[in-house]
């Protein structure tokens, strides 16, 4: 694989999503999807490479499609590294307040969400322990997909590709994109659906008009401000310099999970422990570096060096690129010898997620379950972006507080659930221990949250 292959590699996905953006202005279904445009253009990558447009073309030079053998195994290898680079950029340059406040003001928040992610363990792992393990012989790691693929996302399902492969269950990976897709569009439908329905039921006032452009329906002041306004040497690019911290936060990533990969490997294994570290990937250890980092440069002085604005056009770019390579090499023979688990799935987890803003936001929240509700269930459905959609959609002014608790949620949940910690040991837990304890586990939690949610939400109304 040469530098060149690899440039061309990303220079073909830079083009499809310029085609995708011009489509998606042009086509007005794509537009009222919300639908990002990386994930149109890697849905484009896939058609017009070899699964789709090789099978249809006679001539066996045009096996592969458009693309070439060598782009391929570049864009096969992106999400692995890209996803590090994306949940290291998660807490860079973002104003990290103390526990207390972040509880004060996002408590209901994280009960509610927690909930609904360990939720999400519980029906698919219940789900293939009692029906699809047994009719289908599908892998029990299967149970951990619908959190992958519905609460992670694109880029935690691409991320965790090596995992799945490592431990023998490789098509999870393309199941769980295809999930990830399902989720997108169904949680971008259902939510606007139930907007709707809030507005009808005099539950929201009838919201503003959002404008269609993804980049101008997620945006905010700190994606907005230039770097210069931290930045002042004139004579270093400040792209290179926050690129730099990426670095070092997945640098202290790596440093950590090597680490505790000796710890297990010195002191836990020779006590009969299982080996599980040495399968978790780096991406949620990169995140935690994130986290040290902005949390020396507070201490040291240099956070404010940093811009939340660039950082998340770096996490946002890797993003777009790990989507649209992951798409690209969807295995689509995957989804469809898998198709009865995929739709099996797809309904157990969007019925949970209705259920956890229909029933449990209104039990959860003491105040605006409609909009508080609509964010987890956006996150639960398609990762934080279409959270953060609805929001916008149902409280386009903020006055409900919803998107600040929503914020200072993040800080106390992707470190566990959603792309954290627990997310990339759930598939090593499964194939060491089996299903069975993960469930008991998993369900553990969900209750306790719901449960500590209950309580929170009436003490707060009283």
């Amino acid at each position: 694989m040469t530098t060149e292959t690899t440039l061309l590699a990303v220079l073909v996905i830079a083009a499809l999503i310029l085609v995708a953006k011009w489509l998606r202005r042009r086509i007005g279904v794509l537009q009222r999807l919300f639908l990002p445009s990386s994930i149109i253009a890697g849905t484009l990558a896939l058609l017009l490479g070899p699964q789709v447009l090789g099978n249809l073309l006679p001539a066996e030079d045009w096996s592969n499609g458009l693309w070439s053998d060598p782009i391929l195994t570049v864009w096969s290898a992106m999400p692995g590294l890209l996803i590090s680079i994306v949940f290291a950029a998660l807490f860079l340059g973002k104003s990290i307040s103390s526990p207390r406040e972040i509880w004060r003001k996002a408590g209901p928040m994280v009960a509610h969400g927690q909930t609904l992610a360990w939720g999400q363990y519980v029906v698919g792992l219940s789900l293939v322990v009692l029906l699809l393990t047994p009719l289908t012989g599908i892998d029990p790691m299967a149970g951990a997909l619908i959190e992958i693929g519905f609460e992670g996302g694109h880029g935690t399902a691409a991320g965790l590709g090596d995992t799945f492969r490592e431990l023998g269950f490789a098509n999870g990976a393309d199941l769980a994109l295809g999930l990830a897709t399902f989720g997108v569009v169904f949680g971008v439908i259902l939510g606007t659906v139930m907007i709707n329905w809030a507005v009808w039921r005099g539950h929201i006032d009838p919201p503003g008009k959002i404008d269609e452009d993804e980049n101008e329906a997620m945006s905010s002041p700190e994606n907005l401000e230039a770097p210069e306004a931290h930045f002042q040497d004139q004579s270093i690019e400040p792209l290179s310099v926050h690129l730099g911290f990426v670095a070092v936060a997945v640098s202290l990533g790596w440093l950590l999970l090597e680490g505790l990969i000796r710890l297990e490997k010195h002191l836990l294994m020779p006590l009969g422990w299982p080996e599980l570290i040495e399968h978790i990937p780096l991406f949620p250890l990169a995140m935690i570096g994130g986290v040290i980092v902005q949390l020396l440069g507070s201490h040291l002085g240099y956070a404010r060096l940093i811009s939340r604005g660039l950082i998340n056009r770096i996490g946002g770019v890797a993003l777009d690129l790990l989507i649209v390579a992951a798409l690209a090499t969807l295995s689509l023979q995957v989804l469809g010898d898998n198709m009865i688990v995929l739709l099996s799935l797809i309904v157990a987890g969007v019925v949970w997620n209705l259920f956890g803003f229909l029933v449990l936001a209104r039990w959860m929240f003491p105040n605006d379950w409609v909009t508080n509700g609509l964010a987890n269930f956006g996150q639960g459905m398609g990762m934080t972006v279409v959270g953060l959609l609805l929001v916008r959609m149902a409280d386009p002014r903020g006055r409900s507080g919803a998107m600040e608790a929503f914020g200072y949620k993040q800080l106390l949940f992707e470190p566990i659930v959603g792309g954290g910690l627990f997310t990339a040991a759930s598939l090593p837990l499964i194939y060491q221990f089996g299903p069975v304890p993960v469930l008991i586990g998993t369900s553990v939690a969900m209750l306790l949250w719901l449960v500590f949610g209950l309580w929170l939400c009436r003490a707060r109304k009283n």
